[in-house]
């Protein structure tokens, strides 16, 4: 389902060491998804943190809307090619959820679950010392469905498959698991600056 299609601008000289090998920029959110778009309720949304198949701990909306918010910038980039630089997001670094539910990561791997059924595979150091979060608004608009929202697993050093939509939870593993993509084809890390499109990259 990856498209080599996208066009976009060409890289401005002082932007050149901020475009990864085989991107190109876009000026635009490109919306791409691997099924329909669903429609979740902040009255019935829930994420909730696990430890292998235990629940650890669940907040509601207005719960995880109490949390620490964060301000992020940060350039995003598809495995599809195109990249976006200087995007603006506000949500809760995986830090501060981690702190709240008064655990340290007990393993070194985690699974991104999402509403639609989606999951997607990053290691715990991806997601730690301030490099990740569950992104509850983009260019200061709560995110829109089409984005993921009302939340979405932001890893913006990462392809941005790994930055799950309509996220509902995080599970620590023991292993590294492969996720939705993974399964079927995708690079188990998905490191841009390396072209991690596909298993053999």
């Amino acid at each position: 389902m990856a498209t080599r299609g996208f066009t976009g601008r060409p890289r401005e000289p002082e932007q050149r060491d901020r475009v990864p090998p085989g991107q190109h920029l876009v000026d635009y959110f490109p919306v791409l998804t691997a099924g329909p778009t669903p429609h979740i309720a902040t009255e019935s949304w829930k994420f909730t943190l696990k430890v292998g198949p235990r629940p650890v701990k669940t907040w509601t909306w207005a719960e995880f809307n109490a949390l620490p918010m964060t301000k992020m910038v940060r350039d995003i980039h598809c495995v599809t090619t195109w990249s976006l630089l200087d995007t603006t997001w506000e949500g809760v670094l995986i830090d501060d959820l981690l702190a709240d539910a008064f655990i340290e990561p007990p393993t070194k791997f985690l699974l991104a679950h999402s509403y639609d059924g989606y999951s997607t595979n990053v290691p715990a150091d991806d997601l730690l010392t301030g490099k990740a979060m569950i992104a509850l608004k983009y260019g200061g608009k709560p995110l829109e469905r089409d984005h993921g929202g009302p939340a979405r697993l932001l890893v913006p050093h990462l392809y941005f498959w790994k930055s799950a939509k309509w996220i509902n939870g995080l599970q620590f593993t023991e292993r590294d698991e492969a996720g939705f993509w993974e399964l079927r084809g995708y690079h188990i890390y998905g490191d841009p600056w390396k072209e991690q499109r596909y298993t053999d990259d």
